[in-house]
């Protein structure tokens, strides 16, 4: 494996993501927004759940909001690279383009760790209790997450063109799976069939992990939750290389 490329590529988009402002304000006010004011809005509809109030237990979907938008729209990156030709003279040169994925991958998980970490300054606010220790767990958590949202990521970049193709294939995909992860609301007081498409995405399972961490309250095993995570960064990273690697430049 060529780590100095995977390295190279890793720290030019966060050194390019350091001098771009727009994006980390952006990146932070969404979830206020979701946190806050709808977290408020909807907080008498629902009650207690499992001993938390509302926007507590939302708490640990918003940091997966973070992790998600910020993981898939990371590759967009590559769509930038080839708009400017930069991705064009990486390609002709004596380096594998499983490296330059993979340095991609790394890098969106990397920036996406920073800003689901942001989101924790906010839990005094919402009297979410952190424990030092809970911040070592929950870092590699968000990693595992991160790592196999950006290959979701590096797959649809890998086959678009565009940057408006690209940011509505995103918004189609993400919305429903943050939607569809129990981010929002508590899965068990779902109807059975729509159980089933929750189960099916696998950011229920991060999301789940993150409750776990963060509230010790969860739907699955923290076992399970990391065994499906594991499994689908493994498949997905693998066919974002893939496509990466067959795709036009």
């Amino acid at each position: 494996m060529d780590w100095s490329t995977i390295y190279m590529i890793w720290l030019r988009d966060l050194i390019r993501y350091v001098r771009q402002r727009s994006r980390l304000y952006s990146s932070i006010a969404r979830p206020i927004l979701w946190l806050f004011i709808l977290g408020s809005g909807l907080r008498p509809s629902f009650g207690a759940i499992q001993g938390f109030d509302y926007t507590q237990f939302i708490f640990p979907g918003i940091i997966a909001m973070a992790l998600i938008f910020t993981s898939i729209q990371s590759a967009i990156s590559i769509i930038w690279d080839r708009e400017f030709g930069f991705l064009k003279e990486i390609l002709v040169a004596p380096v594998p383009r499983t490296a330059v994925a993979l340095g991609k991958g790394f890098a969106g998980s990397t920036l996406s760790v920073f800003q689901g970490t942001l989101i924790l300054i906010f839990a005094p606010i919402v009297k979410v209790p952190i424990a030092w220790y809970n911040v070592l767990i929950l870092i590699p958590a968000m990693f595992l997450i991160s790592f196999a949202l950006v290959g979701i990521g590096i797959i649809i970049a890998s086959r678009m063109t565009s940057f408006e193709g690209f940011g509505t294939i995103m918004n189609f995909l993400v919305m429903p799976m943050f939607f569809l992860s129990g981010a929002m609301f508590p899965i068990s007081r779902l109807p059975s069939w729509l159980k089933v498409v929750v189960y099916i995405n696998p950011l229920t399972y991060g999301v789940d992990l993150l409750r776990n961490i963060l509230l010790g309250i969860s739907n699955f095993p923290i076992a399970l939750d990391c065994c499906i995570l594991l499994v689908f960064s493994f498949v997905v990273i693998l066919s974002a290389v893939f496509f990466f690697n067959r795709g036009e430049y």
